[in-house]
């Protein structure tokens, strides 16, 4: 399972950052939006949250100590997808929904590296 875990940090790592760039490009051009963007946002943040669950069962079962602060940015990840969910259908939100999602999945991106740099 912490191979597993090790492998999600990367997807979720790719994903975040090619569903962040791929919504701030949707802000500017419509061409880029559509279902296909807000799938991939999903699966980033569906990662995030995979990503929080096995890093739990592996100090739950294994009874191990995660690095300092590793907890920390892990389950922020999974407040950050929270936040962007809430903020989503906020009025003054309108129109900038893309800008939202595209620098909050950057945000999660961001989380993951500096994960890894702890890990």
């Amino acid at each position: 399972m912490l191979a597993w875990h090790g492998g999600l940090a990367w997807a979720l790592i790719a994903v975040n950052a090619g569903a962040g760039a791929w919504a701030l490009g949707a802000h500017r051009w419509l061409a880029l939006r559509g279902w296909p963007l807000w799938s991939a946002i999903v699966v980033g943040q569906l990662l995030a949250i995979v990503q929080a669950i096995t890093g739990s069962v592996l100090i739950a079962r294994d009874e191990r100590q995660p690095e300092e602060l590793h907890a920390l940015y892990g389950f922020s990840a999974v407040v950050a997808v929270g936040i962007l969910c809430s903020y989503r259908s906020s009025s003054f939100m309108r129109g900038k929904e893309y800008v939202l999602y595209g620098l909050g999945s950057l945000f999660i991106m961001g989380l993951g590296l500096r994960e890894l740099v702890l890990s």
